[in-house]
């Protein structure tokens, strides 16, 4: 073959349309399930976003529960169908500035006035942070979520 074969061959390739052997990449959204049963009308109203480098809304939580207390992790992880990393944090870790008092007072007033929060990692960088009630009475996990973007 000579070299101006070879260049040409070169040069057909590097000119061909490459966007139709592309392959698609889909984004894993990180989600979980929070709603299957009715929402208390005290969190369809909370107007918060989570701050992060998403800043996403805070959205109701109202899922069924038989049990007498709050779900553990591995129970919430159950609850929300998900299957890696749930840890519970204490408030001052959640909110240390004092900036979700709404969210927390809007959840207790829904639930059995405490809530516990939960952190639930998607991967290295996406996290949901639940921060929820009981409601005993109705038999169901109520409050609020938020999904948050940390590197």
């Amino acid at each position: 073959m000579s070299s101006d074969d070879a260049y040409s061959s070169f040069l057909d390739q590097a000119n061909q349309d490459t966007s139709a052997s592309k392959a698609t990449t889909k984004t894993k959204t990180a989600s979980t399930k929070a709603v299957d049963t009715e929402i208390p009308v005290g969190l369809q109203n909370v107007d918060q976003y989570y701050t992060s480098e998403a800043d996403e809304p805070f959205e109701p939580v109202s899922l069924r529960w038989d049990g007498n207390n709050m779900p553990s992790e591995n129970e919430l992880a159950d609850l929300i169908g998900h299957d890696s990393e749930v840890s519970s944090m204490s408030t001052k870790e959640f909110d240390p500035r004092g900036q979700y008092k709404d969210v927390l007072q809007a959840v207790e007033k829904a639930g059995d006035g405490k809530s516990r929060i939960f952190r639930i990692g998607h991967g290295q960088t996406r996290i949901e942070y639940y921060v929820i009630g009981l409601d005993k009475e109705k038999r169901r996990v109520v409050g609020l979520k938020a999904k948050a973007v940390e590197s």
